[in-house]
């Protein structure tokens, strides 16, 4: 079995903790309130720019060629993500650009971009995994029976779609590249899918 299989075998707990929040769930059946998902797009907009940097931070340390060209396309996706973002920001009149992050999402971005700083490429990846397995993992849950017509079906349509399997993909291959199995590793991968339920639980909370 892969690292990145194994690591995340290994967190099915918390991964199926976030199926089961609130958050998640209002999305899933629409009946999410639209404040919580406003705050959460606006703090998500925040968090993809980080992820962005993450992932540019890596590219630049890679040691071949191959790693830099994968790093730096992922990099442009992230970009391309935030297009929905701001896709949601006119239509519900949210200003992302002024957005104060929260605790919770400071910690996150925080915990990324210093890994990705001050550690070897294959634990930032690592660090960065769960979030793309993460939501490739609810957006095909949430579509499992069809995705209803609803605020929040492009969310849905986006995560559970074969372009998004395809980078979370590739985002795992670079887990499996660059990473050997060490207590640091399963630690990392452990402590960013704590901060993705932590994420969704702030964003139902306020």
């Amino acid at each position: 079995m892969s690292i990145s299989s194994t690591l995340w075998r290994r967190n099915q707990d918390l991964a199926q903790a976030c199926l089961k929040n609130p958050f998640v769930r209002g999305i899933g059946d629409g009946s999410l309130p639209r404040h919580k998902f406003a705050y959460y797009v606006g703090q998500d907009a925040f968090f993809l720019e980080a992820f962005a940097r993450a992932y540019s931070i890596a590219a630049a340390k890679a040691p071949d060629f191959k790693g830099f060209r994968t790093f730096h396309a992922l990099a442009g996706g992230v970009l391309e993500e935030l297009q929905l973002h701001q896709s949601y920001a006119k239509t519900w009149g949210i200003d992302i650009q002024s957005v104060t992050p929260g605790a919770t999402t400071r910690r996150y971005t925080d915990f990324l971009v210093a890994t990705a700083w001050g550690e070897n490429i294959g634990l930032t990846a690592t660090a960065m995994s769960p979030c793309m397995r993460l939501y490739e993992f609810l957006g095909q849950e949430l579509a499992q029976n069809g995705i209803p017509e609803h605020d929040y079906s492009e969310w849905i349509r986006v995560y559970s779609g074969a372009d998004f399997h395809q980078i979370a993909q590739e985002l795992d291959e670079l887990v499996d590249t660059y990473t050997t199995e060490t207590d640091t590793v399963h630690s990392t991968y452990r402590y960013a899918m704590q901060c993705e339920l932590d994420f969704f639980q702030a964003a139902w909370t306020i």
